[in-house]
This record gives structure tokens, C-alpha cells and sequence, in this order.
């Protein structure tokens, strides 16, 4: 009976492991963007910034991370740190070309270098059309330049949340775990007579 014990016990020690995965506080996500403690936080060198998106016309949840669907869309950056407000921010959007080198050539949107004493930025584009892009956020003005660099996608949907893949996994191994564990009871009590 001991080592039946055992043997549930490191099944339900492997299904609440792969749970755990499933539910960790910090998911990284593109570039400078990641997910921390339910709130988007893009990272530009040393400073910090809530970053919130979403789509009025069409979307009723926020994003963090690609964009679901062509048309406008409205993103919010807010200071986390009151370091930033006298140092100038610009934020670029680029199409994602593989090279850099002409920015001009493939911005999509630019707010020049500014500073923000409201410790807010704004952000209305209209995408047009579905495609790659990336996110440029430069911080200036300090005793060093930050850039972080986060690519993106537009129209390509709502990404599938990770409980949606990892749960049914979880699901088939503790069934799985479940027949096995019976079927070996039946096999003790078939051999035992």
C-alpha cells in the first residue's frame, strides 16, 4: 500500500509542476515588453514604463504584446520612475525590414524626442494593413541614451493564452496517470488470487 501511496504522490507532485508552469507571475514577452505581475512593462535601460494597449473600435481588452487586428490603435506609456520626466523621449514605428539603417525610409509613426512632465505618452496609429513592425523607445537627456527595441505583429489575431495549450497537456497526463494507477490496482488484485 506504502509504495501505491508513493506512486500517487509523485503523480500529483508532476501534475501540480506542470500547473505551476502555467501559472508563473512574470512571462517575458517581446524585446523590452514583458508581463509582470499582470501588468505590461517595457524596459528602456535603467527605466521602466506601464505599457497599455488596445483597440477602440474593435477590441474591448487591452494587449501587451502584437497587435490583434488592422486599424486604430491606442497605446499608453506611463512612467514607473520620476527619473524620467525631465529626460526627452521619442517613440518610433518602424516596419520591420531586417535593417535599420534608413529609419526615416520605414517609419510608420515618429513622436520626436520630448520631454513629458505628465510622466504620459500617447500614442493613435491607424495599421493599415497586417504586417511586422517594431516598437523604438529612446530615452535621452541623462548621462546615457536607452533604446529598447520591441518587434510586433498586426492582424494576425489574439495570440492563444498559454493555460490553453498547457492545460489540456496537464489534463491528458492526470488521466493518463489516472488509468495507469488502475489499471496496475486491477493487475495487484488479479494476481493476488
Amino acid at each position: 500500500m506504502s509504495a501505491r501511496l508513493a506512486e500517487i504522490k509523485q503523480v500529483l507532485l508532476i501534475v501540480l509542476l506542470a500547473t505551476s508552469v502555467m501559472f508563473t507571475s512574470q512571462v517575458q514577452a517581446h524585446g523590452g515588453l514583458a508581463l509582470a505581475d499582470d501588468m505590461c512593462v517595457l524596459t528602456v535601460g535603467p527605466y521602466r514604463m506601464h505599457f497599455t494597449g488596445y483597440q477602440p473600435l474593435s477590441q474591448e481588452e487591452e494587449f501587451c504584446e502584437d497587435i490583434p487586428e488592422i486599424g486604430k490603435t491606442v497605446i499608453a506609456l506611463d512612467y514607473i520612475q520620476e527619473e524620467l520626466r525631465p529626460l526627452k523621449t521619442e517613440v518610433r514605428i518602424i516596419r520591420d525590414t531586417g535593417s535599420e539603417t534608413d529609419l526615416d525610409a520605414i517609419t510608420v509613426f515618429h513622436l520626436p524626442p520630448k520631454v513629458y512632465p505628465s510622466a504620459s505618452i500617447t500614442v493613435e496609429h491607424v495599421f493599415p494593413e497586417k504586417g511586422k513592425f517594431v516598437g523604438l523607445v529612446t530615452v535621452t537627456g541623462g548621462a546615457q541614451d536607452y533604446v529598447s527595441r520591441f518587434p510586433f505583429s498586426v492582424g494576425e489575431g489574439r495570440p492563444i493564452p498559454k493555460a490553453a495549450i498547457i492545460a489540456p497537456v496537464v489534463l491528458v497526463i492526470a488521466m493518463g496517470a489516472f488509468f495507469f494507477m488502475r489499471s496496475r490496482r486491477k493487475n495487484d488484485g488479479t494476481t493476488k488470487t
